[in-house]
């Protein structure tokens, strides 16, 4: 029965309704479960209801984690905001303590009229450095704002980390081209540094221009904080052009390269997409030939303006093909413009709505990130227009 659902809804359900009566309470309630989250990774309406039967017996069977989130999805999706609530109550404590069902119950709390549990859900999680923090400060009517570098590693500082002996093999390894050696021996001798020896750490691997470790690194502190590091900015020389000649949003464009690739510029992905813009050789090929690139050929997408400037033009042509809408774009660069023009709904839907319930983890999670990335970055490069998040996902 649940190999049929994987592969149609409809198929599993014709089947399921001619033999349901052989099945206890508890079974029943367990493939309801099961036939609602396959409805709703497929955005059936149809899913709502299922969970809710699945829920509402004598006899129920426990929902799994990943189960829970689609009920909420579904509900958010339909905007039955007294569902989202049901479905976050009946979630393990453990779950309900995640920034997103903080974010969505606060949310519920708020549409249905009980504005001070809203607004104290809100104000805890406004504190977080994170997608849902920064929406749950702009539903308190919070403008966001970088924090203050408390602790700046001195010079000194910076060469005695530069003399750690793990970090010296670090680098080393690095050197020698040895990335996934160096960046092991890079995590171990971090792993017990406190805040100011991050930091520091953080500095030496931006001078040696590795910068994946550097965001990494720097993103580890628990209470002194450095956003310019978090939020590294190379290639700014190469970006400016490339940037202007599309119209682009640099905020944006930096917001999606420090997702794509952390700025390793010669990075190669499992799936071989290529360079800081992780472009797909065919993807590479086809914007080669738009732009009328004489002898192209795989291996330049690794070289950081020809990397940009097929990125960039790549990024523009996904927008517009998106009503300009970042939100819609990014789904579409990391997972195809046929999937995210599927995950759009009949009606209008806010564009928090619909990062929640993409279907895939992966998409969900990095067109969160990017946008969030975005908002960062356009404080740090002081941007005189500067859109809300909330705006951003439109």
């Amino acid at each position: 029965m649940l190999r049929l659902l994987r592969s149609d809804t409809n198929h599993g359900l014709a089947r399921w309704l001619k033999v349901r009566g052989q099945f206890s309470a508890t079974d029943q309630s367990y493939f309801l479960g099961n036939l609602a989250y396959w409805a709703a990774i497929r955005q059936d309406e149809r899913a709502l209801n299922w969970f809710t039967q699945a829920m509402s017996g004598k006899t129920t069977y426990p929902l799994s984690a990943t189960n829970h989130a689609w009920w909420t999805r579904t509900a958010l999706r339909q905007h039955n905001w007294q569902m989202v609530l049901q479905s976050i109550e009946a979630m393990p404590e453990s779950m309900r303590q995640e920034d997103a069902w903080r974010y969505w119950r606060a949310r519920a709390f708020k549409a249905t009229g009980k504005k001070s549990d809203a607004n104290k859900l809100l104000a805890q999680l406004s504190n977080e450095h994170s997608y849902y923090g920064q929406l749950a400060k702009e539903e308190l009517g919070v403008m966001m704002s970088i924090p203050v570098v408390r602790h700046a590693p001195s010079e000194q500082d910076i060469r005695a980390m530069e003399n750690n002996p793990g970090i010296r093999r670090a680098l080393t390894l690095y050197r020698l081209g040895q990335r996934v050696e160096a960046n092991r021996e890079w995590s171990w001798t971090i792993s017990q540094f406190n805040d100011q020896q991050l930091l520091a750490a953080a500095r030496v691997a931006e001078r040696h221009q590795i910068y994946d470790r550097t965001i990494n690194t720097a993103l580890k502190t628990v209470s002194q904080h450095d956003f310019s590091l978090r939020y590294l900015a190379p290639y700014r020389t190469q970006m400016e052009p490339v940037i202007k000649q599309q119209q682009l949003d640099e905020a944006y464009v930096y917001g999606l390269i420090r997702q794509e690739s952390r700025f390793i510029a010669d990075i190669k992905s499992s799936a071989g997409a290529m360079g800081l813009m992780q472009l797909m050789p065919a993807t590479a090929k086809w914007v080669a030939g738009k732009l009328g690139i004489p002898k192209f050929q795989t291996g330049m997408v690794t070289e950081i303006n020809t990397n940009l400037q097929l990125g960039t033009y790549y990024l523009r042509h996904v927008l517009d093909q998106f009503d300009q809408q970042p939100l819609l774009a990014a789904a579409a660069y990391n997972a195809g413009p046929g999937r995210a023009r599927r995950w759009r709904d009949v009606k209008p839907l806010e564009g928090a709505i619909y990062a929640e319930t993409i279907p895939f983890n992966e998409t969900r999670d990095y067109v969160q990130v990017v946008l969030n990335n975005s908002m960062y970055y356009a404080s740090q490069f002081n941007h005189q227009r500067r859109p809300t998040l909330k705006e951003r996902l439109g």
